[in-house]
């Protein structure tokens, strides 16, 4: 499985290029999954539901399972936030693993980069990051820039990138 980072400020538009990247990637016939780190307290449960009444009777995993789709709460317990590596053997076998956030991690990462955020290119201190996309020409870069409305070429890139092959 080959893991490709999406990283920018908030508001740069990271979840949006990543909800198009995913059906390019899709449709040249590569599977994927994505991992998405948040520095925010979040709790997809509701009071009331039985998973969460099996939380707070101490339960380390909860698991929801339909023939739809399957949601494992994970409690975790002490206030370590996991690894990304330590989730990789949860995930099932995908040909690429799309991750939005996880600023500190080794792999290879683009920025998505929207100077009206007001905020600085990230890639400066960064050397991980690969590419930028913007939604403007940003001359004199050092590495390469993508045109953040081109979905299509920013999919071949990463691609490319990942070094992936059709199977067949």
């Amino acid at each position: 499985m080959k893991i490709f980072g999406l990283i920018g400020w908030s508001g740069s538009g990271k979840t949006t290029l990543l909800e198009s990247l995913l059906p390019a990637v899709i449709r040249r016939g590569f599977t994927v999954s994505t991992v998405k780190h948040t520095s925010h307290a979040i709790d997809p449960d509701r009071p009331g539901k039985d998973s969460y009444r099996h939380r707070l009777a101490g339960a380390t995993d909860v698991v929801l399972l339909s023939s739809a789709r399957m949601i494992l709460f994970h409690e975790v317990h002490g206030g370590t936030e996991p690894t990304l590596d330590a989730i990789l053997p949860r995930l099932a076998p995908v040909d690429l693993l799309l991750v939005e956030g996880f600023k500190n991690l080794p792999h290879d990462r683009l920025e998505v980069h929207r100077p009206a955020v007001g905020k600085p290119l990230i890639c400066t201190t960064d050397p991980r990051i690969v590419a930028v996309a913007s939604d403007v020409p940003l001359p004199g870069l050092d590495r390469r820039v993508l045109d953040l409305s081109d979905v299509e070429a920013i999919a071949d890139f990463v691609i490319a990138h990942c070094n992936l092959h059709e199977a067949g």
